[in-house]
């Protein structure tokens, strides 16, 4: 059992950074790959990318609405995954959750919500125009 923590949500001016991170209970950290992704109001749960369990690998979604803009990474000393998030958009504008999975391996099946075994409770992005 894990339990994840999202913080570093708020309200951001378009064109400015946030960084989110995602702290983790347990002293399993670093067996989990860990994903995050994000829910606007009225669409679905969309997925960000993901990060493999020693951080070596990572994987985002395909279309260009975060490549090049948003980077994963963790730290499996302090039990946190982060998502640095560049020139925001109006758009960018969601909640957005961290998810831990038991898969041992990074694949392209991260994109997809049921890969993930844990979920935390979301922290609200707000993007100002």
């Amino acid at each position: 059992q894990v339990q994840l923590v999202e913080s570093g949500g708020g309200l951001v001016q378009a064109g400015g950074s946030l960084r989110l991170s995602c702290a983790a209970s347990g002293r399993t950290f670093s067996s989990y790959p860990m994903g995050w992704f994000r829910q606007a109001p009225g669409k679905e749960r969309e997925f960000v990318g993901a990060i493999s369990r020693g951080g070596g690998s990572t994987y985002y979604a395909d279309s260009d609405s975060v490549k090049g803009r948003f980077t994963i990474s963790r730290d499996n000393i302090k039990n946190t995954v982060y998502l640095q998030m560049n020139s925001l958009k109006p758009e960018d504008a969601a909640v957005y959750y961290c998810a831990a999975s038991t898969n041992a391996v990074l694949t392209t099946s991260a994109r997809y919500s049921d890969w993930y075994a844990y979920w935390g409770q979301g922290t609200q992005v707000t993007v100002s125009s």
